[in-house]
């Protein structure tokens, strides 16, 4: 638990950005990871880290906290000094504490970063690959929609910009990425056709109706001569009230004149459904032997079956068959992207993460 209080209260200025080796793996000295050839610097990757720790920040509502960015793996000399400098409530805890929570934070921030970092490189290399072009023209035209939709004033849009950590060219970037990776998913789907929604409909038409249903009065009673002596009692005038409080043994309905609503094919005892559903309103009937004992049982109110057109829920279908498919895509578009350009995704071992070629997940401790 101490760890963790420690690990929130780093996770919350930027750390400059600490050297590191160029030796081995092809990977550029100044980069933490190499895409087919693309390399993604320390200094891009420093700053992502920044807004996704800014981000986690704004989550947990501590914006008034320092934020301490973990970017000098894997002894984490800059940010033990920094939280030493910048949190007092730390300062008295070891410089093995102290690594061992920039560690922890260092994994949760940095897999986040990468992920998106790699990923980016791999959508639009595929898109160079399926000759899918976004242009400046429409980055810039989905950016001022969403700036607009989002900042309707100058100072607003200022302020989301101090506190996310973001910069105008990342938001560019992130907009060209979605545009990029939208029009993947969309060469992945195929017209939705009147056949298809005829089929759909066809085979979910109950998804496009209620069933009917039936309002009852019953007693429930342990014998069948108690099941007629109560038939009788109504027979006399007695009220539901009284009887169902005499002589009924269902405490769900036995205190409330024996009112069941909204009852469907399926929703209670067989035998007391095929009473009721064959019965006549207004008419009561019984004894009938079900798994609980004798029923009478008395329609007070049916509520038909109802049921929508194609025509009526076409438009329906039609959107549901494209979500389907908008999913779907989503997920081939990230297996091929993965599939073709993981085995040429290096990672510098410190940064190593899912995405890497030859990622090997850390053994759980304690595990066999």
């Amino acid at each position: 638990m101490k760890l963790r209080r420690l690990v929130l209260a780093l996770g919350a200025i930027f750390a400059l950005a600490a050297g590191i080796s160029g030796c081995g793996s092809g990977i550029p000295g100044d980069s933490v990871a190499d895409v087919a050839g693309n390399p993604i610097t320390l200094q891009a990757f420093n700053h992502w880290m920044y807004v996704a720790a800014k981000g986690n920040q704004a989550q947990t509502g501590s914006t008034n906290t320092p934020v301490i960015v973990p970017t000098d793996p894997p002894s984490f000399t800059g940010c033990i000094a920094q939280a030493r400098k910048q949190l007092p409530q730390v300062a008295r805890q070891s410089n093995a504490q102290l690594k061992t929570a920039c560690g922890q934070l260092f994994t949760s921030l940095s897999g986040q970063v990468l992920d998106y970092l790699i990923r980016a490189y791999w959508y639009q290399a595929d898109a160079t690959r399926q000759h899918v072009k976004v242009t400046d023209a429409q980055v810039q035209q989905q950016f001022n929609t969403e700036k607009t939709r989002g900042y309707p004033t100058p100072a607003a849009f200022q302020a989301f910009l101090s506190q996310s950590g973001f910069t105008v060219a990342d938001l560019m970037y992130r907009v060209r990425l979605q545009l990029i990776f939208k029009a993947l998913v969309n060469k992945q789907i195929k017209p939705v056709t009147s056949a298809d929604i005829a089929a759909y409909y066809a085979s979910h038409q109950a998804s496009f109706g209620t069933p009917e249903t039936r309002d009852l009065r019953i007693v429930l009673t342990k014998t069948a001569a108690q099941a007629s002596a109560a038939k009788a009692a109504l027979a006399s005038g007695q009220s539901w009230n009284a009887v169902a409080k005499k002589y009924s043994i269902d405490p769900a309905t036995k205190n409330k004149g024996g009112v069941m609503t909204g009852v469907t094919q399926g929703s209670t005892d067989p035998a007391l459904q095929r009473a009721a559903f064959s019965a006549l309103p207004g008419r009561v009937e019984g004894p009938v032997r079900g798994q609980f004992g004798y029923y009478v049982v008395d329609v007070t109110k049916v509520v038909p079956a109802t049921q929508k057109s194609l025509a009526q829920e076409a438009s329906v279908i039609r959107q549901t068959l494209i979500t389907g498919q908008q999913s779907a895509a989503q997920s081939v578009v990230d297996s091929v992207a993965k599939k073709r350009w993981m085995s040429q995704t290096k990672c510098r071992s410190a940064y190593a993460m899912a995405d890497c070629a030859g990622y090997k997940a850390p053994k759980t401790p304690g595990a066999g």
